[in-house]
C-alpha cells in the first residue's frame, strides 16, 4: 500500500501536494521503474483524498512520461524516469561510476570497535526459539490482548529475584514497570521528576551521547560532573541550586569505565538526601566483570532514594526492546501512567519468553557463558595493544565491554580519527562524549563485544599503523599535524 501524508491546512491545493509526492518518489527511485502504482480509488483511499484529484495527478504524470498504462493490467512507472545513481554496484561486488563506467575503489572493510555492542552472533537462538513456540501455543488467550502498562507479573516476579540475587537491588515486583529500552525508561523517568518544568539533571561527564540526547530532548538543564578512572566526584556536584536528579552508571562507567566506590557512593546518597533529590543508576552491562566480584548496586543502598534502571539489550539483544525501571512505591503509579501514555505496553509475548528463559536458568548459563567469550575479547584487544602500542595506558578494562585507550602526546582530533578510518578502523574519541571539552583530549573508546578476537587484533595493528603514519608528526598543542 502507497501513503503519504498531506495537509489541508496548506495554501497548496491537495492535487499539487499529491502530484509532488508522486513525482519526487519517482525521481528518487523510491517508486522504481516498472513499479505497479495502485488504482485512482486505493490511492485516494489511503491518502484520504477524492479519486478526482488521483485521476487529475495520474493524467499529469502520464503526459510528463513519468508514468505509463498498460492495458488490461495497470498504471507503471516508466522507463528513464529517474536519475541514474551515482554509482552501481555489480554481481561481483566490483563498484563502477556511473557517468565514467570504470572501477571505483571500495574502502577497506571497517572494523568498528564500537562500544556496547553485544556479540549478535551467540544469541541463543535454539533456546529462545523452542520457548517463543511454547509461549504462542500454550499462554491463555488473553496475552494476546491489551495489558497493563507495567508488565507482565511474570517477568517482573522473576526479575525482582534476579536483581536481588545478582545485583543487591531490594524490590517488590510492583515496584518495577517494563519498558521497551533503557532509553524509554529515562526518558519517563525525566517527565515524573521533572514537576512540570524543564528538569536540572546533573550527569557524569563524559557520558555516553544516548544519554544527553535522552535528557536534552526532553528539555532539561544539563549540569556536567566531572569523572575521574573510578567514577563521578561527588565533591563536585552543585553547591548552590539542586537538581532534580542525578544520573550515575556507578559498576561501570561510560565511557571511563570506573566502579565507584562505597565512600563515593555514600557520597552520593547522602547528597541527595540533604538536597532532597534523586539518584537515577544505569546499570547497562554489570554482569560482565572480569576481574573480582560485581559490585552490588548502588540502589540496595537507598531503596527510597535511587531508581533503578537496566536493560536487557547488552545482555541478550537490543532488538528485544526489553528495559526495565526499579522505582520507589511513591512513583509507580505515576511511572505507570507515564509509560500507558507512551505506548500501553511493551511486548507481551516477548516478555513471556524472556521469563521462561531465565525461570529455566537458561539466562544464567548465557551470561556466563557470554563473560568467557568477552574475556576472551578483551584479553586479545589489550594484549595487541600492550605488543603494537606499548605506550598506551588502558582504562576500564576489569569489566563490561569496552575499554579506554589513552596515548600519552597524541590528541585525537577529527583528522586523526580520519586518518585512523583510512586504515579500515572505526574508533571513538572520549572528547566526543563530553560536554566539558579538553581533558580527555588523548583517549579513545574501544568495545570488543560485537567483533571476533582476528577482528580485533587486525584492527590494534591498523590502529598503530595509523598512529605511527609517517606523515603525522606530534605537534607543539594540539597533537598531530599534518607535513608534507
Amino acid at each position: 500500500m502507497l501513503w503519504f501524508p498531506v495537509d489541508r491546512a496548506l495554501a497548496t491545493s491537495l492535487t499539487v501536494q499529491v502530484y509532488e509526492q508522486l513525482r519526487q518518489r519517482i525521481m528518487l527511485n523510491e517508486l522504481v521503474e516498472g513499479a505497479r502504482l495502485p488504482s485512482s480509488r486505493e490511492l485516494a483511499a489511503s491518502v484520504g483524498v477524492s479519486r478526482n484529484i488521483v485521476l487529475e495527478v495520474y493524467d499529469r504524470l502520464l503526459a510528463e512520461g513519468y508514468l505509463e498504462v498498460r492495458p488490461q493490467s495497470g498504471t507503471y512507472v516508466a522507463a528513464g524516469s529517474a536519475f541514474l545513481a551515482a554509482e552501481a554496484a555489480q554481481p561481483d561486488g566490483t563498484t563502477f561510476a556511473a557517468a565514467t563506467g570504470k572501477p571505483v575503489e571500495r574502502p577497506k572493510p571497517a572494523i568498528d570497535f564500537r562500544a556496547a555492542h553485544p556479540a549478535a552472533d551467540y544469541f541463543p537462538r535454539a533456546a529462545w526459539g523452542r520457548l517463543a513456540k511454547e509461549v504462542c501455543l500454550h499462554t491463555p488467550e488473553r496475552t494476546f490482548g491489551y495489558a497493563g502498562p507495567e508488565g507482565s507479573y511474570e517477568l517482573r516476579a522473576v526479575l525482582a529475584r534476579y536483581l536481588l540475587q545478582a545485583r543487591g537491588v531490594r524490590c517488590h515486583p510492583e515496584q518495577i514497570v517494563i519498558t521497551s529500552g533503557a532509553t524509554q525508561a529515562l526518558h519517563l523517568v525525566t517527565e515524573l521528576l521533572s514537576r512540570d518544568r524543564p528538569a536540572r539533571i546533573a550527569v557524569e561527564d563524559p557520558v555516553t551521547d544516548e544519554m544527553r540526547t535522552i535528557f536534552t530532548y526532553a528539555g532539561a538543564q544539563l549540569v556536567p560532573v566531572p569523572v575521574d578512572d573510578k567514577g563521578i566526584l561527588p565533591d563536585m556536584l552543585p553547591a548552590g541550586e539542586r537538581p532534580d536528579f542525578i544520573v550515575v552508571i556507578p559498576s561501570h562507567q561510560f565511557p571511563l569505565g570506573g566502579t565507584l566506590p562505597i565512600q563515593r557512593r555514600i557520597q552520593l546518597i547522602e547528597y541527595a538526601r540533604r538536597t532532597d533529590c534523586y539518584i537515577v543508576e544505569d546499570d547497562y552491562d554489570s554482569e560482565f566483570t572480569y576481574e573480582g566480584v560485581p559490585v552490588h548496586s548502588l540502589q540496595g543502598l537507598d531503596p527510597d532514594r535511587v531508581i533503578y534502571v537496566g536493560t536487557f539489550s547488552k545482555i541478550l539483544s537490543p532488538s528485544l526492546r526489553i528495559g526495565y525501571a526499579v522505582l520507589p512505591a511513591r512513583f509507580v503509579e505515576d511511572y505507570r501512567r507515564l509509560k500507558w501514555f507512551a505506548d500501553r505496553h511493551t511486548s507481551t509475548l516477548e516478555q513471556l519468553i524472556l521469563a521462561r528463559f531465565m525461570e529455566e536458568g537458561f539466562f544464567d548459563r548465557h551470561i556466563r557463558r557470554m563473560r568467557k567469550i568477552y574475556r576472551k575479547r578483551r584479553e586479545t584487544l589489550v594484549s595487541g595493544l600492550r605488543k603494537h602500542l606499548p605506550q598506551a595506558r588502558i582504562l576500564g578494562e576489569s569489566a563490561g565491554m569496552h575499554l579506554v585507550v589513552e596515548l600519552p602526546g597524541v590528541a585525537f582530533t577529527e583528522a586523526v580519527i580520519a586518518r585512523i578510518r583510512e586504515e579500515g578502523v572505526q574508533v571513538y574519541a572520549v572528547e566526543h562524549y563530553a560536554m566539558v571539552r579538553g581533558r580527555h583530549e588523548n583517549r579513545i573508546v574501544m568495545g570488543y563485544g560485537g567483533l571476533t578476537v582476528e577482528a580485533i587484533a587486525e584492527g590494534v595493528e591498523r590502529l598503530a599503523r595509523a598512529v605511527a603514519d609517517s606523515e603525522y608528526r606530534l605537534g607543539p598543542s594540539i597533537g598531530w599535524t599534518f607535513t608534507n
